[in-house]
């Protein structure tokens, strides 16, 4: 099974390169990216999970009511994706199942920070897909978590999907940055070995942020805007012709506890 998977938030990214973006831009950047990512899975007939945070549902209610009616699932993102408190896991999960009346099941924390999993659990998760297992300097160092979904508590962890060996991290920036013949090679040998594929991107990748005042380093803008639509859309039609499967993370949960 694929399981795409989309962080949804307001694009403040600009701030980690001290670059300056207003509010009204951060929201309506991954509003623009959102739709189109939509297309492409409604192209496709594709399910996809969406951890949104609070901030951006309630400023694109229209758009995350879309996502639902295509048959898409809704996870949490937390209430903010550059300010977090421990209350936010289980506020934020609440505000979202009350603005949309739909189940949240699923965590993922801004920018895979770590997360007490006892937090996790109280605040109402099943799932928590929060880990790259992998190591990147300054970011992540995971190399002895596992590299494939297990259980912790009453929590599944869904780390992101890197490669058998090497663990090569199939993330949105390898997703950028790497020749897509290679990705697909990638890709295709870590489904054939877990049997799943655990990928992520961001709205923003799919609009345009090639802009000066972001001061956004190129390897975080190659092949985005429109590039990025292209490119996501051949890759999701390569796997569709593969015959592969695609599902939600609660699709993925009632699968694998089958």
């Amino acid at each position: 099974m694929v399981l795409l998977s989309f962080d949804i938030e307001e694009f403040d990214m600009p701030f980690e390169y001290k670059g300056k973006i207003p509010f009204e831009k951060q929201i309506s950047i991954s509003q623009t990216g959102l739709e189109r990512i939509l297309d492409i899975l409604k192209k496709y007939k594709v399910k996809a999970t969406f951890f949104s945070t609070v901030v951006f549902a309630e400023n694109s209610r229209p758009l995350i009511e879309r996502l639902l009616h295509d048959g898409h699932e809704l996870a949490s993102h937390t209430w903010f994706h550059s300010e977090f408190e421990v209350k936010h896991l289980k506020e934020s999960r609440e505000r979202l199942e009350e603005l949309f009346s739909t189940k949240i099941t699923g965590l993922r924390m801004p920018r895979m920070m770590p997360v007490d999993n006892k937090d996790v659990e109280k605040a109402g998760y099943s799932y928590n897909s929060s880990i790259n297992p992998t190591f990147l300097p300054g970011r992540y160092n995971n190399l002895k978590v596992s590299r494939t979904y297990f259980k912790e508590g009453n929590v599944m962890q869904v780390p992101a999907s890197v490669t058998p060996n090497f663990r090569i991290p199939l993330f949105w920036l390898s997703f950028h940055n790497f020749p897509l013949a290679v990705y697909k090679k990638l890709a295709s040998d870590t489904l054939g070995k877990d049997k799943y594929l655990n990928i992520y991107f961001h709205p923003w990748e799919f609009a345009e942020i090639k802009d000066e005042a972001f001061r956004l380093p190129g390897f975080t803008v190659k092949n985005s805007g429109k590039d990025m639509v292209q490119r996501f859309d051949s890759f999701v039609g390569w796997l569709k012709d593969k015959g592969h499967t695609f599902g939600t993370f609660q699709d993925f949960q009632k699968q694998i506890q089958r």
